[in-house]
């Protein structure tokens, strides 16, 4: 019995549930990821995040290689070019691992009737989560809408291991690869060919050796201060796996497993404490993933309904001061350059610059959601989408008037202006107190070519305050 295996936002053989079930039915699996020119065509997709994916592709067609098997790659929309494909090579089964996105179900739901229609039959699974969506409720057997009572339910739950990588696969025959071609199939183009140049390097080298590695040079170092340094952005004190979760290059039961093992070797308290925290922070991405699917309507807009018509100012030369790093605040400037040249920003600093942009220069979150989207090599709708609601405070928060004030963020995680050393060309013979403070003599910001303040974050603060009380007395 021949099995398409459709890969999507799962680029790895070990750990994928779909493909270890399919497994378990024949050997005789097929993989097959689909170029969907609906996603590929659309404005907020970032080039790092497209030579990211086509890397892990590589690697991917290499791994069924091995295994005996074949990647097959598509280029056009799914419901059409799956079927035809599965059709093609007689398959009588189609697996793959379901996503939360609204666009994706949606998109699933077509490829299903399609299939099912010829007869097909179509088996999914949940993979890219630790729970499936509907298994961490309230006690009034809702979902949760603040973080914290969903971690403490969802530590309590039991983890399923990982899955074993499998050992051998039947791939096509001569003829069946000729039907495929007929069907579609292409050779795997570039990035380039796609219409994205990234020339830059990548914060992690594709695909799933890659992962693994990071994996475990992060919980053999750095994840043990994690709780101390995860905050300071110029200290690699973060794993950077995000973009590997993001495409499945590595799976989320490895991480954990790799995790409990590590907590249970710590020597100390604080040790524990530091592996602790990282977990908490993959269950806010958990969390995220399962607010998106149980509220879909967060995609297009804010969770509070006072932000639904909010008075956004909206001044597009300042959107345009923050995209490039020039709005005078040195802090945000060498988050937004790091951004811009590296498809990456340290999480901190995605707080700092959110808070920035929505809170002093009040622009619509949604115009850096997308500015987000279109440069980060780990970009996910759940979680960008999240963090930028929690940052404006129009989501799923507790305290939903928090504002960050850059300079005090500046003298608290970058007190001696490495990160902004780092970034900011113009300003790296400045003394600290220069750089953390942003209080440069006019003279001297003439002299290096660096912007004055666009705006004063204390009036700035006071007018988002007022707009804020007068949206909530409505």
């Amino acid at each position: 019995m021949r099995i398409l295996f459709w890969h999507r936002c799962d680029l790895r053989i070990e750990d994928n549930i779909g493909l270890s079930s399919a497994w378990e039915f024949s050997r005789k699996i097929v993989g097959v990821f689909c170029l969907d020119p609906k996603i590929l065509e659309r404005d907020d997709i970032a080039p790092a995040r497209v030579s990211y994916m086509i890397g892990c592709l590589q690697e991917l067609q290499a791994s069924y290689q091995k295994l005996g098997s074949q990647l097959l790659v598509l280029y056009d929309e799914p419901d059409r070019a799956i079927t035809k494909l599965a059709t093609a090579l007689n398959c009588q089964k189609v697996f793959w691992n379901l996503d939360i996105e609204p666009y994706s179900r949606a998109r699933d739901r077509k490829v299903r009737e399609a299939l099912e229609l010829r007869g097909i039959e179509v088996k999914t699974y949940w993979d890219k989560l630790l729970h499936e969506p509907g298994t961490i409720k309230t006690g009034a057997g809702q979902p949760y809408t603040v973080y914290t009572p969903f971690w403490k339910n969802s530590s309590q739950q039991n983890k399923q291991a990982p899955y074993q990588p499998l050992q051998s696969l039947a791939g096509l025959t001569e003829a069946e690869e000729i039907a495929a071609g007929e069907a579609g199939a292409i050779a795997l183009p570039t990035a380039k060919d796609l219409g994205y140049i990234w020339e830059n390097s990548w914060i992690l080298k594709p695909g799933e050796i890659a992962a693994k590695e990071r994996l475990e040079e992060f919980c053999n170092s750095s994840i043990y201060s994690y709780r101390e340094q995860r905050d300071f952005p110029a200290i690699e004190g973060t794993s950077r796996l995000s973009g590997a979760l993001k495409f499945g290059a590595i799976g989320i039961r490895t991480i954990w497993q790799v995790t409990e093992i590590t907590y249970e070797n710590c020597r100390s308290d604080e040790a524990r404490k530091s592996v602790q925290k990282w977990q908490q922070e993959v269950v806010w991405r958990e969390f995220y993933q399962h607010a998106l699917y149980f509220f879909p309507e967060l995609e297009k807009g804010a969770y509070r309904k006072i932000f639904q018509d909010f008075p956004w100012e909206n001044n597009e030369d300042h959107f345009q001061a923050w995209c490039q790093g020039k709005t005078g605040y040195p802090i945000v400037d060498a988050a937004m350059r790091q951004l811009n040249e590296t498809g990456w920003m340290h999480n901190r600093c995605r707080m700092i610059v959110a808070s920035f942009l929505t809170k002093d220069l009040i622009i619509d979150w949604r115009w850096g959601e997308k500015y987000f989207m279109q440069k980060l090599w780990d970009g996910d709708l759940a979680s960008n989408n999240g963090g930028w609601q929690w940052s404006a405070s129009s989501g799923m928060d507790p305290k939903p008037l928090r504002i960050f004030n850059p300079t005090s963020q500046s003298k608290k995680f970058d007190p001696e202006g490495e990160y902004i050393r780092q970034w900011i060309d113009e300003l790296q013979s400045f003394d600290p107190e220069y750089l953390v403070t942003g209080k440069i003599p006019p003279l001297e910001l003439q002299y290096c070519g660096y912007p004055s303040p666009i705006v004063d974050h204390n009036q700035q603060q006071r007018k988002f305050k007022a707009l804020y009380k007068a949206v909530k007395e409505e």
